[in-house]
């Protein structure tokens, strides 16, 4: 019935969330939940607590939050378990050396890129803004490099046109809680053969800034297009508008060939707004403002005095 190694899980934000309950599912024995610690957010600066803590309160999981993993007491804290596996999902902090070496059957790690592409901590935005076509899960033994350690098992997903980051987000969490059991299933039984990564391939996928959202018009319309997807949900893809933040939303490269310099709105009507491009056109649905809630262009239209001609970027 317990066919699944006793593991730490160490995980902090909405996407580690599958594989825990996927974890609780399986009736894996947990005795401790890593996470970072709450942090301030919003305009109150209220301190919040991560989903995977929430996550295992509710499932009455011992939880624990260290300011830095690298401590003595973090490594003292986890090594008392003598856990056989140490599952790590979006942890947000690098392990040392001490800590990855403690279970018998290894760090698992889950990671949303078929490594060794994309490397780092934004898989899943950099597949979209790179226009990839296919991204996918893998579990992987972990050492002391960025995303470098052997490769344990690997599922594939194709990535849809109208995908946003948002939405391969939800998919590849569920997919990765599904690949992690099997994993451990696996890894217990000794059935697995872990295959080196190779280097020469590798990828990688820097953190994003608020500024990775900034739209060249000079670009041509698809490629626009894949980073206003990849920017889906955070940190949206933005232009300046009458000196303020404006985000775009709902995209589509149209074929269409125009003379109007890039950045120019060419068409507005309540099925979007036309813009043209470095090559080709790119259809925008919905519109934010800076400090307003985003709305479709045909809501938009009706609040601002967007026309024909205007320049975006300027």
């Amino acid at each position: 019935m317990y066919d699944l190694p006793t593991l730490v899980f160490m995980g902090t934000p909405e996407f580690a969330l599958a594989s825990l309950r996927g974890l609780i599912a399986a009736r894996a024995t947990i005795p401790l939940v890593v996470t970072q610690p709450d942090r301030p957010k919003g305009r109150g600066r209220k301190m919040v607590a991560p989903p995977v803590k929430l996550l295992a309160q509710e499932e009455g999981i011992p939880v624990y939050q260290p300011q830095k993993v690298k401590s003595g007491e973090a490594i003292e804290r986890i090594a008392a378990l003598a856990p056989a596996c140490i599952v790590v999902v979006a942890y947000g902090q690098l392990l040392p050396a001490e800590i990855l070496a403690l279970p018998q059957l290894g760090t698992v790690n889950v990671h949303a890129s078929l490594l060794p592409k994309y490397r780092g901590p934004a898989p899943i935005h950099w597949a979209l803004i790179r226009g990839e076509e296919k991204t996918g899960i893998t579990t992987m033994l972990m050492d002391i490099g960025m995303d470098t350690g052997d490769i344990l098992m690997q599922s594939e997903m194709p990535i849809d046109p109208e995908d946003t980051a948002g939405s391969l987000h939800d998919r590849l969490a569920e997919e990765g809680a599904s690949l992690l059991v099997g994993t451990l299933r696996s890894l217990k039984t000794g059935t697995l053969n872990p295959r080196p990564q190779d280097d020469s391939q590798a990828t990688y996928a820097p953190m994003l800034v608020k500024e990775d959202g900034e739209i060249d018009w000079k670009e041509e319309a698809k490629k626009i297009c894949c980073r206003i997807r990849g920017l889906d949900p955070w940190p949206g893809g933005f232009t300046v508008w009458k000196g303020k933040r404006l985000k775009l939303f709902g995209c589509k490269p149209l074929p269409i060939s125009t003379q109007a310099r890039p950045g120019t709105v060419i068409a507005v009507n309540e099925g979007g707004v036309q813009v043209a491009s470095g090559k080709g056109v790119v259809l925008v649905k919905t519109l934010q403002l800076e400090g307003r809630r985003s709305l479709p262009v045909a809501d938009f239209i009706r609040g601002y005095s967007l026309k024909v001609e205007t320049r975006f970027g300027e």
